[in-house]
């Protein structure tokens, strides 16, 4: 070890080594650190990597203050390390904005992989505003620059911002920002322009690389669109991007969410590795079929190969065991999951649980689950599995007596319509009306329905109310003719 300090090259050849996330062992990298004679910047932006690729994101700024301590100059090699240690603690924005100061104290703001990180880091808080001004200060933008704002403004929720600079950047062929502006719109539920823009960047000849793919197929499970999602799926078996977990898994989850389950099952099937996200899509694609035993098979399968469920695993079976109605399995299955499985139970378990319980009609029982939430629930948690219970007993004669208004969170219109309709069916139709009413008094709008239809690889969205489609006169037309031609039907038969 005492040779070591004498040359800088072996030292950081070995602590590359250690910071291996697979092979490497950073407590022996730590060890290795304290025993060289003369740390230099390079050795200690290598320990900096390192605790980086093991998540011992604390234990960045104690090299960095032991880097101060020692005199050593930081480079701007340092600060993107550093910033991205600051990423995991955003809540507290102390510790970035002081290595802000830094940089600045240093002259290294122009810096462009200083600037980007600076930039990605004011971005992942939220402060769009700093990420805008630091963005305006860098000389010279690259294509990471212009992907980052987007990608700020995307997760902010400004979709009409992000377009904006994305029609502003420099694209050609790079992906980046293609790919920041097609995750971007599916992040914020805008599936329709995602797959528009992944269409634009097909005509372009930009490559996709793994995250648009996941992007696209994300948005075509939620808009149906199976034609588009299979002809990702050739398209991998002819593009040089590799099969990952991640891209089969969101093939599992298309398919299953097109009406595919067969061709889902056949992916996971074939899929070379598997981890617990992977696991988890079929067990929901199962689940929302109202498959519950496959569900339970498939769990009971898991445990067996040495994946570990975790709280969305055992989220999804509840939900089957719901759907099918498989009630003493899945109570069965709620009492094991804090006791054998060690899982944190979330109000939407409680609320599953109620649901199937309320459905089975155990009204009673179902109340007593939603009462037992712990007070760790967020208030909006316990709303919803009070709505859920109110909806599974809305036909039952309960008269609504287990939970108000506030209870079902006012905010939220379908507490108001579930409540109205309880009342209303139970005959007590005044009141279900003084619901309604105090619903539009407070200003709460019903979110419109809304479905989608595939038709020669084009999706065309119905809203409910809505009559903008270009062939609307053509639709109402057909509909028309459907229903003569059912009356007619109904009286020859009659």
């Amino acid at each position: 070890m005492a040779g070591l300090g004498e040359d800088d090259f072996i030292a950081n050849r070995i602590l590359s080594l250690c910071a291996d996330p697979n092979r490497g062992c950073i407590d022996h990298a730590q060890r290795l650190l304290e025993q060289i004679r003369h740390s230099t910047p390079c050795i200690l932006n290598t320990m900096m990597k390192a605790l980086l690729l093991h998540r011992r994101h604390a234990r960045v700024g104690d090299v960095y203050r032991h880097m101060l301590l020692r005199g050593i100059s930081p480079d701007n090699y340092t600060f993107p390390y550093l910033l991205k240690a600051c990423i995991p603690l955003r809540q507290d924005f102390r510790p970035g904005q002081q290595v802000h100061g830094h940089v600045l104290q240093l002259g290294l703001d122009l810096d462009i992989f200083v600037g980007n990180t600076l930039l990605h880091w004011y971005s992942a808080c939220g402060d769009i505003v700093a990420a805008r001004r630091v963005f305006d200060e860098i000389p010279q933008r690259d294509v990471a620059a212009w992907t980052a704002l987007i990608c700020g403004h995307a997760r902010g929720g400004d979709v009409v911002g992000a377009r904006e600079l994305f029609d502003r950047a420099p694209r050609g062929r790079d992906c980046g920002v293609w790919g920041a502006m097609v995750s971007g719109y599916v992040q914020n539920n805008c599936f329709k322009e995602g797959l528009a823009l992944f269409r634009e960047m097909q005509l372009e000849k930009v490559e996709p690389d793994e995250g648009v793919l996941v992007a696209a197929l994300t948005a075509c499970a939620r808009l149906g669109a199976l034609d588009l999602g299979a002809w990702i799926h050739r398209h991998l078996g002819r593009a040089r991007l590799g099969p990952t977990v991640r891209l089969w898994t969101a093939l599992v989850d298309m398919y299953f969410k097109c009406g595919e389950p067969e061709r889902a099952a056949e992916v996971f099937n074939e899929m070379p590795q598997r981890d617990v996200v992977a696991w988890n899509a079929m067990i929901t694609g199962s689940a929302n079929l109202g498959d519950g035993l496959r569900a339970l098979g498939l769990l009971a399968q898991m445990m067996r190969r040495g994946f570990t469920p975790d709280e969305t695993t055992f989220l999804a079976v509840l939900t089957a065991c719901s759907h099918a109605g498989l009630v003493e399995d899945g109570l069965r299955l709620f009492r094991r999951m804090k006791v054998d499985h060690e899982i944190e139970l979330s109000g939407e378990h409680y609320a599953c649980v109620a649901g199937f319980l309320a459905r089975a009609g155990l009204v009673e029982e179902a109340q007593e689950v939603v009462a037992a939430m712990p007070a760790s629930c967020p208030a909006s948690e316990e709303a919803a599995a009070w709505r859920g219970l109110l909806s599974a007993t809305w036909r039952l004669d309960t008269r609504a007596n287990f939970c108000s208004l506030d209870q079902l969170d006012g905010t939220h219109s379908g507490g108001y319509s579930t409540l109205s309709n309880t009342y209303r069916f139970s005959g007590h139709h005044r009141v279900a009306d003084q619901i309604k009413i105090e619903m539009r008094r407070r200003g709460v709008v019903k979110t419109p329905g809304c479905s989608c239809v595939e038709v020669n690889g084009k999706v065309h969205e119905f809203v409910a109310g809505d009559e903008a489609h270009l062939e609307m006169d053509k639709i109402h037309d057909v509909l028309g003719g459907l229903t003569r031609h059912h009356t007619e039907t109904m009286i020859q038969i009659h």
